[in-house]
């Protein structure tokens, strides 16, 4: 769809400074494919290709350099799939590469995605080894019956086991929960919450479970609690965290004081990413264009191109009639916004660009803003796909 300009737009975005870049590197092979899982993953059948897909992502890096010429890595997050089904020499080969390339943050964030199914505690000690030094595990439930409906290949009890491997060799993590699960009952929501708590992550992502195009669920939908028992559901959640001492920082996520994931913040404040791996994307800005790229997603199309110089599938600039829309999906899930000045810093075009969209969505009380910040209200909370609706310009 190709978005008309309006008056007062800039042709293309203007930036007097780059944001900041992460590394996203995404590993697309599991172990079982989840029914729920839209994600570029595959199941691993027989023997997974490390060591080409190593070779693949290195040439995919060099590749991109060009994109990011001395500018330094502050996060690395490596996605999928289940990235903790690699080798830990692998994730380590893959490490090595990146240093080498880039100039990686002494205080870098790496993460690495891991599900309770794929835990070992040799493997991730020697993980940490290699320079991971947060974790984010898949936990979605403690509960076997909802564990056995969404198709996850763990039970509770290896759940608390990875959890306390966890703990054993990294002092920041994320688990990831979810709720509205097929046949789940308000009070097991609850039961869930408060088995998380118990084991005081310094991260927690709780998810409403959606019906995503392309999935198994989508194409056999499951029988799910109505939108009246998921909001108690959801309600019930942010009370208990928030007396547990967690901030509701931004629409799933929640976190103990200064432990906010720095990959995820960079993404909703408008930052820059460099995506390498099968489907991975990347928003690369310059000073008088934002480019955004996707790579192939298919493993075996993706590592064939990488190595003859050619993973990227797709590439193109964000307009300056598109860039107020896709700032304000990344900003406005943050439950307190964001300072005016970013608009214009990461943007790259005037505020008075998206003027008559503020206008209008805080005249339906979906924000609160002054002459330094907008915030979603409680309602903009709720209603979020509302409230981007009005920054979504259709071609004219």
């Amino acid at each position: 769809m190709v978005n008309a300009a309006l008056p007062g737009m800039h042709a293309s975005p203007r930036l007097k400074a780059l944001p900041p870049v992460s590394l996203y590197i995404h590993i697309p092979w599991c172990l079982r494919k989840c029914p729920y899982c839209d994600f570029n993953s595959h199941e691993a059948r027989g023997e997974m290709p490390e060591q080409d897909y190593i070779v693949a992502l290195t040439a995919d890096l060099e590749a991109a350099l060009p994109l990011i010429w001395g500018r330094k890595i502050y996060t690395v997050f490596f996605g999928g799939g289940t990235p903790s089904v690699f080798s830990a020499e692998g994730i380590e080969q893959i490490l090595a590469a990146v240093r080498a390339r880039l100039p990686l943050s002494a205080e870098a964030e790496i993460t690495l995605e891991a599900n309770p199914g794929s835990f070992e505690t040799e493997k991730f000690r020697a993980f940490r080894s290699a320079g991971i030094n947060r974790l984010s595990i898949g936990i979605q439930s403690f509960n076997p019956a909802h564990l056995k409906a969404l198709g996850r290949i763990h039970n509770g009890d290896e759940a608390r086991r990875a959890i306390d491997i966890a703990r054993e060799h990294f002092d920041n993590f994320n688990l990831d929960l979810m709720y509205g699960l097929p046949g789940q009952s308000i009070d097991e929501a609850q039961a869930d919450i408060a088995a998380a708590l118990a084991v005081a992550p310094p991260h927690l992502s709780v998810y409403h479970l959606t019906l995503e195009p392309n999935t198994y669920f989508h194409r056999y939908p499951p029988s799910l609690p109505d939108d009246d028992i998921t909001a108690e559901m959801q309600k019930n959640a942010e009370d208990a965290l928030a007396g547990g001492g967690y901030r509701h920082y931004e629409t799933s996520a929640f976190a103990q004081p200064g432990r906010q994931s720095r990959h995820n913040m960079n993404y909703w404040t408008f930052g820059d990413y460099l995506g390498i791996g099968a489907g991975a994307h990347s928003k690369i800005s310059f000073p008088d264009r934002i480019l955004r790229q996707a790579h192939y997603k298919q493993p075996a199309q993706y590592m064939a191109g990488a190595v003859a110089g050619n993973a990227v599938q797709e590439s193109h600039d964000i307009g300056g009639d598109e860039v107020g829309f896709e700032f304000m999906m990344n900003a406005l899930r943050l439950n307190n916004g964001f300072p005016l000045l970013l608009f214009e810093e990461r943007a790259g075009v005037p505020l008075t660009s998206v003027l008559k969209e503020l206008d209008l969505a805080e005249s339906k009380g979906l924000i609160t803003r002054d002459h330094q910040r907008v915030e979603p209200t409680a309602l903009g909370r709720r209603f979020l796909n509302d409230l981007l609706q009005i920054f979504l310009r259709e071609e004219k």
